[in-house]
C-alpha cells in the first residue's frame, strides 16, 4: 500500500492518499505508513510527510491514534450542537435554549412591510446597522468600527477565517471549545492551537504560546464560554490585551454569542490600537436558532473583505429577516423577555449547582445555557450510568483540542428546562453514577 502513495511535496502526497481512499484502494481502518517510513521511501523530509497527514487529518479523512498510528477514518459521524435525534432518551446535552422563552415575532411581522431590495442594493438593513453600531460601539468604542451582517455567528467566524488566512494557518482555540469553531477550523484546512481556559477565560500563558507558535487569528468568547461558562474578567482580558499589543495585526475572532441574556459586563482582547478584529453577535440565543443572522463588528479592512463574500442576490441575508430582528431587538417588550429569559437561565443554573452540592458534587454556576460538571469519575462512565437511568448526557471529551492521556471527567448538562422535581431526579442519579 505504502509503495502506491506518491508525491514529492504535502499537498502532492495528501492528494496521492485522498486518491486512493476515493477509488477504494484505502479503505476506513486501513493503517498508513509511519511518517518516518513514508519519508524515507518517497525521498522527502519527515516534516514534509508530516505536513501530509495533518492536512488529511484536517479534512478528516485520517485519523492520529497516537502509538497506534494513523489510519484511513471511516463515516463515523461528530459531534453536533442540539438536540439528539431517535432517542427516547431525556436529552440534557442539547445545549438549546428554551423555546418557550424565545419571543413570538408574530407581533413583529406587521411592522416589517417596505419596498422589495433589489440585485445591487446596500447588503445590510440601514435601520438594523444603526441600532448595531450604537450596541456594538457602546461597548467596543472605536471609530473605525464597521457593521457587516452574516447568516449566524458560524458563518461569521468562517468567512473571516477564509477572508484573512491560507490552508494550514494557525487558529488559536479555546480548549475545550465550542463544538462549530472545531470543525469550521478543521474542515477550513487551518491548524488548531489549544489554548487553555480556566475561570477567568483564556489563560495569558497559553495565549502567549500560541502566538509564538504562529497563530494568525484567535477565536475567543468573553461571555458564558460554550462549554465551560466562564465568563472573560476585565483583569484577565487587560492582561492578554497587553500580550496581543506586539501582534497588532493577528485576526481577533470574539464571538459574543450570549451578549444580551449574560449578567456579566463584556470584556474584550481588543485593545485601541488593535488592526484586524471582529466582534460577532449572533440572535439566535435569544430569538432563536432559526433566525440565522449576525451582526459582525470589524475594522475597515475585514469589513471590505467580508464585503466580497456578501455578494447581492446570493449570500447575503434576506433584507425581510434583518427587518424582523430589528424590530424585535427595538421592541421593549421584547427585550423585557430577554432579559426575564437571561434571569432564568442563570437562576436554573444556580439552583441546580445547589442541589448538585447537597449531593457532594460541587460545580460552578457559570453562565450560559449548560452546566460544566466536574466528576471524580470519568465523564463516559458516568454517562454510561446515566443512559440506563434514562438520561443522555453530553460528555467533556466532545470539546477538547488536546486530549489527555485520561478521560474527561466533565460533563455538559443542559438543566435549565427541567422541572424541580427532574432536577432533584438528575442529582440523584448523578450521585449514583459517580460512586
Amino acid at each position: 500500500m505504502d509503495m502506491r502513495i506518491s508525491g514529492t511535496t504535502a499537498a502532492e502526497i495528501a492528494d496521492s492518499v485522498r486518491g486512493l481512499r476515493e477509488r477504494g484502494l484505502l479503505r476506513p481502518g486501513d493503517a498508513l505508513p509511519p511518517v518516518r517510513e513514508l519519508a524515507g521511501i518517497l525521498g522527502v523530509n519527515r516534516n514534509t510527510a508530516v505536513a501530509a497527514y495533518r492536512q488529511l487529518a484536517q479534512a478528516g479523512l485520517v485519523v492520529s491514534r497516537g502509538r497506534g498510528g494513523t489510519v484511513v477514518a471511516g463515516a463515523e459521524s461528530v459531534a453536533q450542537e442540539g438536540v439528539a435525534a431517535d432517542t427516547v432518551l431525556r436529552d440534557i446535552g442539547s445545549g438549546n435554549p428554551d423555546p418557550a422563552l424565545i419571543p413570538d415575532p408574530t407581533a413583529a411581522v406587521a411592522r416589517i412591510a417596505g419596498r422589495p431590495v433589489l440585485y445591487g442594493e446596500p447588503v445590510i438593513d440601514a435601520g438594523l446597522e444603526a441600532w448595531a453600531r450604537e450596541w456594538m460601539t457602546a461597548d467596543l468604542p472605536r471609530d473605525d468600527l464597521r457593521i457587516t451582517v452574516t447568516s449566524g455567528a458560524v458563518d461569521a467566524v468562517e468567512r473571516l477565517l477564509a477572508q484573512a488566512l491560507t490552508r494550514d494557518d494557525a487558529v488559536a482555540l479555546e480548549d475545550p471549545c465550542f463544538l462549530s469553531s472545531i470543525h469550521t477550523v478543521r474542515l477550513g484546512g487551518y491548524r488548531a492551537v489549544a489554548v487553555p481556559v480556566d475561570d477567568e477565560g483564556m489563560t495569558v500563558d497559553g495565549l502567549r504560546s500560541a502566538l509564538d507558535a504562529g497563530v494568525r487569528a484567535i477565536i475567543s468568547t468573553p461571555r458564558a464560554q460554550n462549554p465551560t461558562g466562564v465568563s472573560l474578567s476585565p483583569a484577565r482580558a487587560a492582561a492578554l490585551r497587553d500580550v496581543l499589543a506586539d501582534h497588532p495585526y493577528v485576526l481577533i475572532i470574539e464571538d459574543d454569542h450570549f451578549s444580551l441574556l449574560s449578567p456579566h459586563p463584556y470584556a474584550t482582547l481588543i485593545g485601541p490600537q488593535h488592526r484586524r478584529y471582529a466582534l460577532v453577535r449572533s440572535v439566535s440565543k435569544f430569538l432563536g436558532p432559526d433566525m440565522c443572522l449576525a451582526l459582525a463588528g470589524t475594522d475597515p479592512t475585514t469589513a471590505e473583505r467580508l464585503a466580497m463574500r456578501l455578494s447581492p442576490g446570493t449570500t447575503w441575508v434576506s433584507h425581510l429577516l434583518q427587518r424582523l430582528a430589528h424590530a424585535q431587538l427595538t421592541d421593549r417588550r421584547v427585550r423585557e423577555r430577554i432579559d426575564a429569559a437571561g434571569r432564568h437561565y442563570a437562576e436554573r443554573n444556580a439552583a441546580f449547582a445547589r442541589t448538585l452540592a447537597a449531593r457532594g458534587i460541587r460545580t460552578p454556576s457559570a453562565d450560559g445555557l449548560s452546566l460544566w460538571v466536574e466528576l471524580p469519575i470519568d465523564a463516559r462512565t458516568a454517562a454510561e450510568r446515566l443512559m440506563r437511568r434514562g438520561w443522555l448526557a453530553r460528555t467533556g471529551d466532545e470539546f477538547l483540542l488536546e486530549h489527555a492521556p485520561a478521560a474527561s471527567r466533565h460533563l455538559r448538562l443542559t438543566v435549565h428546562d427541567l422541572t424541580d422535581a427532574e432536577a432533584a431526579q438528575l442529582a440523584d442519579d448523578l450521585a449514583d453514577a459517580v460512586r
